[in-house]
């Protein structure tokens, strides 16, 4: 039997996203989200226009997606209820956001220099994914929600995660990431079966 309910937030999982940007005066800002889909060489990002982040997305056109695995989940979590704005847009500030400027230190993460972009990368995050601005979408009107369109540009991965056979490939059996739950932090379970649609894409079962 089902039940119609009306929940408060429609969250079903994605993966966490530590977002690094550059603010107005030259520094990195970070910022954990987990609206995030991609597809081929695209990322559509879910975010309030209200945010440091969005901003400075509009004005450097450009970011790092860093993700991260399970471990992080106490530095992710030191990050969050923090903002890089200044003042406190007075939604955040009601539900208790406060401004921080120094992102990497409060979350007790290593900068890294990225190749194609300005944003640093997340040096303890497995993945770091430089990207460029592509297009802003209106969401949800009227509200502040938008939908980023940024495109990948380099990817970098650790070298622990990649297949041994193929190091274009990574080894989904050793990629435990990060994910958002209905505003709950999880991870991956063990592969349940081999998926018909690998061999399709080249990749290989890893079962």
């Amino acid at each position: 039997m089902h039940t119609v309910i009306e929940p408060k937030i429609l969250y079903f999982g994605t993966s966490v996203v530590l977002i690094s940007t550059i603010n107005e005066d030259g520094t990195p800002n970070l910022a954990p989200m987990s609206s995030a889909w991609w597809l081929n060489q695209s990322c559509m990002l879910g975010m309030s226009s209200k945010s440091q982040t969005v901003q400075n997305l509009i004005r450097e056109h450009e970011c790092v997606l860093n993700l991260p695995s399970i471990d992080l989940i106490p530095a992710v979590d030191r990050l969050t209820l923090l903002t890089g704005r200044n003042p406190v847009p007075e939604s955040k500030a009601l539900r208790g956001y406060k401004y921080e400027v120094d992102k990497f230190g409060t979350a007790g993460l290593t900068q890294l220099p990225s190749q194609l972009v300005q944003a640093p990368r997340v040096k303890e995050c497995p993945v770091h994914l430089e990207a460029k601005f592509v297009k802003i979408h209106p969401f949800e009107q009227p509200s502040s929600l938008v939908a980023i369109e940024v495109r990948i540009e380099k990817v970098h991965i650790e070298d622990y995660l990649l297949m041994n056979a193929n190091s274009n490939y990574v080894d989904p059996s050793k990629w435990n990431p990060m994910i958002m739950n209905f505003c709950e932090y999880f991870g991956l379970g063990e592969q349940l079966s081999a998926s018909k649609l690998a061999p399709v894409f080249g990749l290989q079962s890893v079962k």
